[in-house]
């Protein structure tokens, strides 16, 4: 099977908030230019909805980009072996009373 990573770290959010607006914001601002220069309100909307799609795609997919930052979890505890232990543990107990 194919092993798709499928997630962002912390790290990489953060950074794909900031490309998201920054690449939006560029392309209103340019798209606004460019839309009054020609006198057509249609071309803002074009080049702010190209600048949308470029965004949609720079940021939202788990590029490698976003995951340089990964947290470091600890290892599971075995709980049937401390259960197990510490029951051993209390029957021993009983018996000496």
């Amino acid at each position: 099977m194919l092993d798709i990573q499928t997630h962002m770290d912390f790290a990489g959010q953060g950074k794909a908030e900031r490309w998201s607006r920054f690449i939006i914001t560029f392309f209103g601002v340019v798209g606004l230019i460019y839309g009054a220069f020609v006198q057509q309100f249609s071309q803002t909307v074009y080049i702010l909805g190209a600048g949308f799609v470029l965004s949609s795609l720079i940021t939202i997919p788990p590029w490698p980009l976003y995951r340089r930052n990964a947290l470091k979890w600890q290892k599971p505890i075995d709980t049937d072996a401390k259960s197990s232990s510490s029951e051993s543990g209390d029957e021993g107990k009983k018996k000496k009373k």
